[in-house]
């Protein structure tokens, strides 16, 4: 990724102060603007492919408090809660030596090599995958019903299983814990665990729910949960010996969109169509409680700050921030991208990635809310979206068949960066991060590659 400081003649004047490896954009020039670009690896004597976007109808204020407002101050907005170190301000004679630095800086970064795996084309539709969680393995589920199984590195993708395993489209698959079982949930109502390593049926609960199944979560090593169509949330305990579920709940009438639970494993997540957020009490197998009901569709979910905030993504692209044990009613509401949004995915303590119908990765600091930049893009909506286990590879799947690797491992470098109260909301919305294929239309220097 490049960062120069843009000419006087090139800047609206009305930029972030960032801090980056130490140097501080308040010590240059007022009228001093930075920009970022990435040119694509391997490569950096081709031509920079640029992506202009479109200009966002992102409301005025960033952030609407309905009922409090949140207690971060500027000098807290960092990631995964880590203090902001604080930066000496250089004298006006010292500000030529620190641009060298930079430069230094920005030349030695775009050396840098953000490598990831090889694109993945599937002859059928893909409607989710998932990481395994200690193996580079990805599984793959298919609208024909298929569990597609590949074993990922940066120079290529091998096929490892590919198993007929459902009548109808895979709704859900996700891995054990440990990684030592994949689970699939179909349309076809039923629930299949298989082997991992050898791809074979461990056990099949047919017809689980009376209507097709829509999502499910692997609790712990014997609990997983399902959630169908039809609003029904079940919970089943692998040491049962008979296919039947410890308990079912129905508290809602559309489909169960995310479920989520915390470590402490006492009170189970759903969000579904019908806007509300049903919190059931495991232990007590009864509805603990339900949150007011919402004009739009709760799409998604992920827990932040140390489990202490939930975040709910919307139809709307709105998100929701509610307190931990505090259900009934938001916190905080920002407003996000303004497109519908089905995806979320945690990668900080305060940052996630979320994805939708308008095929862009969006970077979001969610406690606080504000627009970080794009992550990456597909040229249809994205379908399904997972990180690694250790945290530096996203994967997104498309309407077009294609599996898509987006390194995101600098994100760790977001801990050496600091942002005033100031920033440009639209130019956040279209900006392309390292990971991005495209680089920023604003970049004067492209020119000079």
């Amino acid at each position: 990724m490049r960062t120069f400081y843009k000419p006087d003649e090139f800047s609206d004047g009305d930029e972030d102060v960032i801090e980056i490896n130490g140097i501080n954009a308040d010590n240059l020039d007022d009228n001093a603007e930075l920009i970022t670009f990435q040119i694509d690896e391997g490569d950096s004597d081709s031509d920079v492919e640029v992506l202009d976007a479109a200009e966002s109808d992102t409301d005025d204020s960033d952030m609407e408090s309905d009922t409090s407002v949140e207690d971060d101050t500027p000098s807290d907005r960092n990631i995964a809660g880590r203090s902001d170190r604080q930066s000496p301000h250089s004298s006006v004679n010292d500000v030529n030596e620190e641009e060298d630095d930079v430069v230094q800086a920005i030349i030695a970064a775009t050396k840098k090599v953000r490598a990831h795996p090889p694109d993945i084309v599937t002859e059928d539709f893909i409607v989710d995958l998932s990481f395994h969680p200690n193996e580079d393995i990805l599984a793959v589920g298919t609208i024909n019903g298929d569990v597609i199984v590949y074993r990922y590195s940066n120079e290529e993708n091998k096929l490892l299983h590919n198993i007929e395993v459902h009548t109808k489209a895979v709704r859900d698959i996700e891995f054990n814990l440990d990684g030592s079982t994949l689970f699939s949930v179909s349309k076809d109502k039923s629930v299949m665990m298989l082997d991992t390593a050898t791809g074979k049926f461990k056990r099949y609960y047919d017809n689980a729910h009376d209507t097709a199944i829509y999502k499910m979560h692997v609790l712990c090593e014997n609990l997983f949960a399902t959630g169908d169509d039809d609003g029904t949330v079940k919970l089943w305990d692998l040491r049962e010996k008979e296919d039947k579920p410890i308990f079912a709940l129905k508290e809602v009438d559309d489909y169960i969109s995310a479920i989520l639970t915390n470590q402490a494993k006492k009170v189970l997540l759903t969000t579904s169509g019908d806007g509300f957020l049903t919190a059931i009490n495991i232990g007590a197998r009864k509805l603990y409680v339900q949150s007011e009901p919402y004009d739009e569709e709760l799409t998604c979910m992920g827990l932040f700050r140390r489990e202490s905030k939930l975040v709910v993504g919307t139809s709307k692209g709105r998100l929701y921030t509610f307190a931990w044990d505090e259900f009934g009613l938001h916190s905080n509401m920002f407003p996000g991208p303004k497109s519908p949004m089905s995806l979320m995915v945690p990668i900080t303590e305060r940052i996630a990635v979320v994805g939708g119908e308008e095929g862009i990765l969006r970077a979001m600091h969610v406690v606080p809310g504000r627009n970080l930049g794009i992550v990456g893009q597909h040229s249809l909506g994205v379908e399904a979206m997972d990180i690694s286990g250790n945290g530096e590879l996203i994967a997104s799947s498309s309407h077009d068949n294609d599996i898509k690797f987006w390194n995101i491992k600098y994100f760790e470098d977001f801990d050496e960066m600091k942002y005033n109260e100031k920033h440009h909301k639209i130019k956040e919305q279209r900006h392309n991060l390292p990971s991005s294929k495209f680089a920023n239309a604003g970049d004067f220097f492209a020119d000079l590659a």
